[in-house]
């Protein structure tokens, strides 16, 4: 998958989250992000001992800047005819990148870089019809279903989950953002006290939810994370490691069957209120996000004879440490 940059807003959650000394591993986690993300990003836009996350937007602009003048190159005919006829002997880029080094030694604005022909690729509107010459590059991957989660469909779920006897089960599933790019949030629901939590994501990608997903279970002690059910989509395709890390039990619904993950589905509904469908999550502030989630918490429940999932969460939640 390709990197995506860092928006402001998250770099304002690691500004504040830095500034408390939470390590790199919990901010990845907390923004589903990689923990060598967040170490790269304190290094090369931090000042000294210090990160800020307005002064980090302005220098991640301006190395941004550099680079596209850098791509320029390409927009000259001789060079960009220099490249393409390489590439249809096909050439890779640093083997192209290498040899105009050795056939232009005194004139730099003939030389281009593998990493420029790269960055051309990716941009150009006509990149399939350059891509076949790579030795490498990128196919669409087939979704298979992992054999695995048939050993966790719902039927083998302990009859303790379906009958709200106990805390601690949950049921997870995403909220989408508009287009291909226009991030998700995570919702998890503890079924007995219907307390949410609302986690965003950048993308739907497996690795990014199930950071998300751990970083924010791993802060409630054991007996609060019994199980959790999902949906089929591939954003949990890294279940198992979701199970390894928490010690939980994941099971799945049957497919085209929502309304088995009834008390989440319903959540989800009550969360569009404050993010109606076209939201761009990606242009959502962390801010509103917990405003949303608070709530929704703080809202009394005729199940729960009118206390607040909030209320009822956080008394399990003490007596679980006490215990």
């Amino acid at each position: 998958m390709a990197f995506k940059h860092l928006k402001p807003e998250e770099r304002e959650v690691i500004s504040q989250m830095y500034a408390t000394g939470a390590s790199n591993e919990s901010i990845g986690a907390e923004l589903g992000r990689a923990a060598s993300t967040i170490s790269r990003e304190l290094r090369r836009n931090g000042v000294g001992e210090f990160y800020f996350a307005v002064d980090a937007q302005k220098l991640a602009e301006q190395r941004r800047r550099g680079a596209r003048a850098k791509s320029r190159k390409l927009n000259r005919p001789e060079n960009l005819a220099y490249v393409q006829e390489r590439l249809r002997q096909c050439w890779s880029p640093d083997q192209i990148a290498g040899r105009s080094r050795r056939e232009f030694p005194e004139n730099p604005e003939r030389t281009v870089s593998h990493q420029t022909i790269y960055n051309w690729l990716a941009r150009d509107d006509h990149r399939r019809r350059w891509i076949v010459y790579l030795r490498r590059y990128p196919r669409k991957k087939r979704r298979t279903k992992s054999a695995g989660r048939v050993d966790r469909a719902l039927a083998k779920r302990p009859a303790v989950v379906n009958e709200r006897g106990r805390y601690g089960d949950w049921e997870g599933d995403t909220i989408v953002g508009a287009g291909r790019h226009g991030g998700a949030l995570v919702s998890m629901v503890e079924r007995k006290s219907g307390y949410l939590a609302l986690l965003p994501v950048s993308s739907k990608h497996a690795a990014h939810v199930r950071r998300a997903m751990c970083g924010r279970l791993q802060q409630l002690p054991p007996a609060l994370r019994q199980t959790m059910t999902l949906d089929n989509g591939s954003e949990f395709a890294e279940y198992e490691l979701l199970e390894s890390t928490l010690d939980m039990e994941v099971f799945f619904t049957d497919p085209h069957a929502p309304w088995q993950r009834g008390t989440d589905e319903n959540t989800n509904g009550l969360a569009r209120q404050f993010f109606p469908k076209g939201t761009d999550f990606n242009q959502v502030s962390r801010y509103k996000v917990t405003r949303a989630e608070n709530l929704l918490n703080d809202r009394p429940r005729k199940r729960l004879h009118y206390q607040t999932p909030s209320e009822v969460f956080t008394q399990q939640r003490y007596r679980a440490v006490q215990t």
